[in-house]
């Protein structure tokens, strides 16, 4: 499992306070303090998201995770994008940004291939609450950044997709240029698969060599520290849009056969539906919590086959029904 660190900039506080924000207030609200930060260049995921959620509330300004999300480049580059600014094209940038995130904080970048369309998405590896929205802005910003100064141009996607309700579409379509889908079950950001092809004018070989064999060294030390179950909740949870998640499925990804992934699961201490019913559950409560989605539309969405299997399972998870949970102050924590 990833060491739950995320990199704090030494210069955010700073950035905040320049474009109007409160800083005393948000470190008051996210119960944080400028000794902790300047202590350590790293807090937890928790405490990340906490501070997230104080620059919205105190902020007040939904446009500030695109504003700073576009901001990083050419600046302020983690590893990770730094090596993915030097690629040889777009393709080429989304793939060592996903191979090399995880070294500089535990957040994943997940890259699909569906008729035609490259589907990108971002997933915070230790979170069991949900993204806040400036990350999610600020991370699809960043890409969309990448692919604009890689390139040379213009690049617009085919659309955004957020798990959120509805509100400043109208920011958000100025900002990509392009159609924002609300009540998703998946905060994704579409591309047309042949932008990937699209060479980078900032492609830089020579630096690649120098620092891709620190960044493969790195990836190996971590790897062993991955566990089955961790691969197994990634790929369910990519999964929570009307697919019937089975152990055959989730197996076959992971190039293995059923009975191995099980094998291996009982002897890390659990089990495919322990893990199936942790994913569902924690998916059941965002989308409740975050969009106007019904609960049919939350039961199809996580594979059941009915709405009455999703509510038992709900019930027995959280004691009440999605509609009662729903209405209660359970989902706003």
């Amino acid at each position: 499992m990833n060491a739950d660190l995320v990199p704090v900039p030494s210069q955010l506080l700073e950035r905040l306070a320049a474009v109007g924000v409160d800083v005393a207030r948000v470190l008051q609200h996210a119960r944080l303090s400028r000794s902790q930060l300047a202590a350590r260049t790293r807090v937890t995921t928790r405490e990340f998201f906490a501070f997230w959620r104080a620059v919205e509330e105190v902020s007040g300004a939904r446009d500030l995770g695109l504003r700073l999300g576009s901001e990083a480049f050419p600046h302020q580059l983690d590893v990770a994008s730094l090596a993915a600014l030097h690629a040889p094209n777009l393709g080429e940038a989304l793939k060592k940004l996903a191979r090399y995130k995880r070294l500089v904080c535990p957040e994943e970048v997940g890259i699909e291939i569906v008729d035609g369309e490259a589907l990108i998405r971002f997933d915070w590896i230790l979170a069991d609450e949900q993204v806040p929205l400036l990350i999610v802005d600020g991370a699809f910003a960043t890409v969309v950044a990448l692919a604009r100064r890689g390139t040379g141009r213009p690049m617009v996607p085919r659309r955004v997709e957020l798990t959120r309700r509805p509100a400043g579409e109208a920011t958000l379509r100025r900002h990509f240029g392009c159609d924002v889908h609300f009540d998703a079950p998946l905060d994704l950001l579409v591309l047309d698969e042949r932008a990937l092809a699209e060479p980078f004018v900032t492609h830089n070989e020579d630096l690649l060599e120098v620092m891709l064999p620190g960044l493969e060294a790195a990836v190996a030390e971590q790897e062993p520290t991955r566990t089955v179950a961790d691969d197994v909740r990634m790929i369910l949870g990519r999964g929570m849009h009307g697919e019937r998640p089975t152990v055959e499925k989730i197996a076959d990804e992971m190039r293995m056969s059923p009975r191995t992934l099980q094998r291996r699961l009982e002897a890390a201490g659990t089990t495919y539906q322990a893990l199936l019913d942790e994913v569902r559950r924690q998916s059941a409560r965002r989308l409740l919590a975050n969009t106007n989605l019904d609960a049919g539309e939350v039961a199809f969405l996580l594979g059941f086959e009915e709405l009455n299997s999703f509510t038992r399972a709900f019930h027995a998870w959280e004691g009440t029904t999605p509609a009662r949970w729903r209405e209660s102050d359970n989902s706003r924590t």
